[in-house]
């Protein structure tokens, strides 16, 4: 069964178990699509009412950008679990001759460089859900400024989690190109996000 299939007490009872997945990526995803969702709840309490006219646009652009990062973040849920069980399936490869040898180190740097990418990938999601709640802030319906509050934590979450998921993979990527790409790239978004998260925070938390 699929993690975002299973009821929530059944997740976190497999969260909390000693199985090594699902782990920090998958929670991360999670985290995330929470964010969105968050904020797309926002959205929806703030379209169709008069006293937010001027906000109509604003929150039916994010709510309907929000619609695809929250489908692909649910899905990085279990994408990140698949990605550790690559590495997880290399590792237990045969390795008794120099073709196993040579077959289980290609299968460990293709499932490394897999489990480097989903990561990543959450981070880009979450940044984009992070850039989305950042319009609606002080533009949306004020009883609900809270969750919006609780979105732009979830999605910083979301970006610091992937982001220390891609990191603990990064040495055992052996593109050295891709490994320089994702370190650099990764980095900019954690700065950048670190400090607009920071703000955003801080302005909901003075309104209140």
């Amino acid at each position: 069964m699929k993690l975002i299939d299973m009821q929530v007490k059944e997740y976190l009872d497999v969260l909390k178990s000693d199985a090594p997945a699902p782990g920090g990526g998958s929670v991360s995803a999670l985290a995330g699509a929470q964010g969105v969702a968050l904020f797309m709840m926002v959205a929806d309490l703030t379209l169709g009412k008069e006293k937010y006219v001027d906000y109509q646009e604003v929150c039916r652009e994010a709510k309907e950008k929000g619609a695809a990062l929250y489908e692909e973040l649910v899905a990085s849920v279990d994408k990140d679990t698949e990605a550790f069980n690559l590495i997880a399936a290399a590792f237990k490869m045969p390795k008794e001759t120099d073709e196993e040898k040579a077959a289980r180190k290609k299968a460990i740097a293709d499932g490394t460089l897999v489990a480097t990418e989903v990561p990543f990938r959450t981070m880009q999601l979450g940044y984009e859900g992070l850039m989305l709640a950042k319009t609606m802030i002080g533009k949306s319906n004020l009883s609900a400024a809270s969750d919006l509050g609780v979105a732009v934590l979830n999605l910083t979450g979301c970006i610091k989690g992937a982001w220390l998921n891609v990191k603990i993979n990064l040495p055992g990527v052996k593109d050295e190109a891709k490994a320089a790409y994702y370190a650099e790239e990764g980095q900019k978004m954690f700065d950048a996000a670190d400090q607009i998260a920071s703000s955003l925070y801080n302005e909901v938390a003075s309104a209140l």
